[in-house]
């Protein structure tokens, strides 16, 4: 196993336990000897990612940053449903919710959680399947957005490529 993929598969490792690892353990994992493991975790910590990877008495823990979110105002017709949720999605974005604002009942809100591409297909196809209609529809096609990502940047993206399209609503 290469270097770089026996750093990935220890992030992997790391971000999918609840516990701490040790070295020895991650040494058994990798079939390598526990100072590459301590090598491994110095670049990784130096890496351009720079993860933030804890050294405790009982091993390493990986300490991810919370994700960021941010509402977005959008504007389009229900047939681009579907191209709206890709701009997001694609862009590293996870659509954690749909809301309007309506003059009478107040906030309406449902959950998503739309991560992928697949996800964006199955919510669309379920509204033409069920032959339902969106919430935008009650607000004449305006409606919010929670989307959730990684970083600032990833945000900052997803609102530059709404914009481009003119999906977002600016300025509320």
């Amino acid at each position: 196993m290469k270097k770089k993929q026996r750093q990935a598969d220890i992030i992997k490792t790391l971000r999918s336990s609840r516990e701490p690892i040790s070295g020895t353990a991650l040494s058994t994992m990798y079939n390598v000897s526990r100072q590459s493991i301590v090598q491994d975790i110095a670049l990784l910590k130096a890496s351009e990612s720079s993860y933030n990877i804890i050294s405790t008495n009982k091993g390493y823990i990986l300490v991810e940053p919370p994700p960021r979110t941010k509402v977005f105002k959008v504007y389009h017709s229900h047939e681009e449903i579907g191209d709206e949720l890709y701009t997001i999605v694609d862009s590293g974005g996870m659509v954690k919710d749909v809301f309007i604002i309506h003059d009478i009942y107040g906030k309406i809100q449902v959950d998503l959680f739309l991560a992928t591409r697949a996800d964006v297909d199955a919510f669309v196809m379920g509204l033409e399947k069920k032959k339902t209609s969106p919430l935008m529809k009650l607000t004449d096609r305006y409606h919010y957005h929670t989307v959730e990502a990684a970083a600032d940047s990833i945000l900052e993206t997803i609102e530059k490529r709404l914009k481009e399209k003119g999906y977002l609503i600016m300025g509320e």
